[in-house]
C-alpha cells in the first residue's frame, strides 16, 4: 500500500509563490509517474503536471506551462510543485498521485491508482 501526502499549500496575493510537496510512504516501484492534479468546487478535477522517475520530459497543462515547475527526489520518493505568478485562477484543492507506469502524453484520473488527501491554495 502506497501513501501520498501532500503539503505547502496556504493563502497568497497574486503574483505570488508556492511549493508543493508531496511524499510517498510505503513500498512503491522505482520507476512510475508522479502527477499534481487540481479541483474546485463544481468542477471535475483536471491534471496540472507529471513527471516520470525516469528519463522524460515533464509534462504541463497549457494554462500552468511558464508558471510551474514539477520536479522530483527519487530517493526520497518526494515530488514537488513550484509555482510562481499566480492567479486567482489558480485557486484549486492541488492533488499529487502516483502511477505505476510511464505518464501518458495527456494525464488523466482515471490512469493514477494513489492518492493524496489534498492541500488548499488560495490566491487573492
Amino acid at each position: 500500500h502506497v501513501q501520498l501526502v501532500e503539503s505547502g499549500g496556504g493563502s497568497v496575493q497574486s503574483g505570488g509563490s508556492l511549493r508543493l510537496s508531496c511524499a510517498a510512504a510505503g513500498y512503491i516501484s522505482k520507476y512510475y509517474c508522479l502527477g499534481w492534479f487540481r479541483q474546485v468546487p463544481g468542477m471535475g478535477r483536471e491534471a496540472v503536471a507529471a513527471i516520470y522517475t525516469g528519463l522524460g520530459r515533464p509534462l504541463y497543462a497549457d494554462s500552468v506551462l511558464g508558471r510551474f515547475t514539477i520536479s522530483k527526489d527519487n530517493a526520497r520518493k518526494t515530488v514537488y510543485l513550484q509555482m510562481n505568478r499566480l492567479e486567482p485562477e489558480d485557486t484549486a484543492i492541488y492533488y499529487c498521485a502516483a502511477r505505476l507506469l510511464r505518464c501518458r502524453t495527456v494525464p488523466v484520473r482515471r490512469d493514477f491508482e494513489y492518492w493524496g488527501q489534498g492541500t488548499q491554495v488560495t490566491v487573492s
